[in-house]
């Protein structure tokens, strides 16, 4: 009795691609119908629209300065009253008026809810709190600049004689 060479139950060496293609398939599809879930849930906001033709956007400022002033659209305004009467005009003439708000930040907390609670209360419900960007301070702190930190954790120390 001769042996031959192709017997068949010897080592398989081939793969079978067929699960393999089965489980890439079914993770195509639930990556297929789950992303566009995933993609809704971000953030909902009130983005701009953009400047075209006649329509153009128009922001309100309120700028509060630490020692307690208060401006509007860089006037000085004296009361709540005036300040309520300046913004239901603006919200009269333009009912997607914006407003922005720039408060130092010694501000209190209290005092910007208050503008905040006015603007509200004035029919303005699109308000934003306007920010320096970090580097911009940091770069007036190192330089002593408009806005130089004295103290804190930025402040260099000086010795005084």
């Amino acid at each position: 009795m001769a042996t031959s060479s192709d017997d068949d139950e010897g080592l398989i060496s081939a793969i079978n691609v067929t699960p393999l293609v089965d489980v890439t398939l079914v993770l195509l599809v639930i990556l297929m119908v789950t992303a566009p879930l995933i993609a809704k849930q971000g953030m909902a906001m009130d983005l701009p629209k953009t400047a075209s033709g006649e329509s153009i956007q128009t922001v309100f400022g309120v700028e509060m300065t630490k020692d307690g002033g208060l401006f509007v659209d860089s006037k000085p305004v004296a009361t709540d009253d005036i300040l309520q009467t300046l913004a239901k005009d603006a919200r009269a003439k333009n009912k997607d008026i914006r407003a922005t708000i720039r408060a130092d930040k010694a501000v209190p907390h209290g005092q910007v809810m208050r503008i905040l609670d006015l603007l509200n209360q004035s029919g303005i419900s699109k308000i934003a709190f306007a920010v320096a960007p970090k580097s911009a301070v940091e770069k007036a702190s190192k330089s002593g600049g408009v806005g130089a930190a004295k103290d804190g954790p930025g402040a260099k120390d000086k010795k005084t004689p």
